[in-house]
């Protein structure tokens, strides 16, 4: 049996409306799953491409995506300078396994929207520009090329979730400060620190601030006790999964352009370690040391999307 239905399966489907005549383009750029109206899958599968139909009235059902990267507030003054981040990884994992979703994206932004979709994880469905073609079929490319790792997410906290907006902005700001968190309807005994509004020690009131309540919960955990750090950058958001012997760091860089040098700091001792990176390939990490229970590595160009697997 082979994987390849499998691994089209697990990859963001780009949800197609122009005719089977555009087939030539989507092969050049190595789509090979298209998602199409269920009107039109018959001339699709005929010319042998993997084709999911999706009726418009289910692509509507499905939770809308922000556009993600970096952008600006108008009317608002920032004394800090930090950039504004839109990333969906709260989302995610808001919605868990069962969740279903959908990017519509402009030129420029489905790359970074497939690796986002990928690194979570999800199940999305991808509207973009047609101009974004070949820079989609790279992103699935690579994502394709970086072998599979079924692991399970780590976290150093749990967020009691009461559905509520207030809640999640806090997740929001929580994921994009990479504190690694669980999504859970009761406190957990499994995690020392759980948050939960409304309750003496986490206000509703302070988590109108929501910068403030991330620095507090930051604070309440200690550096030291966090499974990862990135240093150098505010536009960087990270999912770590993995178990004793083998964990994977999954890094998103939603500025739009390179980034060089970027050091990380992951808790436990890793002497083996592999990194892929979009546009690049596999490369070697720079500065990797190992000390106090802790690994420090460089990766020393990242493009849009980068994974790390580390083992001891």
């Amino acid at each position: 049996m082979t994987l390849l239905p499998f691994l089209l399966a697990a990859l963001p489907c780009l949800y197609w409306t122009q005719g089977v005549d555009t087939l030539p383009a989507l092969k050049e750029a190595g789509i090979e799953r298209v998602c199409v109206p269920p009107d039109r899958a018959e001339p699709w599968k005929a010319a042998g491409v993997a084709v999911t139909p999706l009726a418009p009235a289910d692509l509507a059902g499905r939770e809308a995506l922000l556009v993600p990267g970096i952008t600006a507030r108008a009317g608002l003054a920032s004394p800090t300078r930090v950039p504004w981040v839109n990333a969906n990884g709260w989302r995610f994992r808001r919605a868990g396994a069962n969740g279903k979703f959908s990017y519509e994206v402009p030129a420029g932004k489905a790359a970074l929207a497939a690796a986002e979709a990928s690194a979570y994880d999800a199940d999305v469905v991808l509207q973009i520009d047609p101009a974004d073609v070949p820079a989609l079929g790279q992103m699935l490319a690579f994502i394709k090329q970086v072998p599979p790792a079924d692991l399970p997410d780590v976290a150093d906290m749990a967020v009691v979730d009461d559905d509520s907006p207030i809640t999640a902005e806090v997740m929001n700001l929580l994921s994009r400060r990479n504190l690694l968190y669980r999504v859970v309807r009761t406190p957990s005994s499994q995690f020392p620190l759980n948050i939960k509004l409304g309750t003496k020690e986490f206000p509703v009131e302070e988590a109108a601030d929501p910068s403030a309540f991330a620095l507090k919960i930051r604070r309440l955990l200690t550096d030291d006790k966090r499974t990862l750090r990135v240093y150098g950058s505010e536009v960087v958001v990270c999912r770590v999964t993995g178990d004793a012997k083998h964990m994977r760091v999954h890094v998103l860089n939603y500025s739009g352009r390179d980034l060089f040098g970027l050091r990380f700091r992951l808790r436990g001792a890793f002497k083996q370690t592999e990194a892929y990176v979009s546009s690049t390939g596999r490369v070697q990490l720079d500065d990797q040391v190992v000390a106090d229970d802790a690994t420090e590595f460089s990766i020393p160009r990242l493009g849009t999307y980068a994974i790390v697997d580390l083992r001891p």
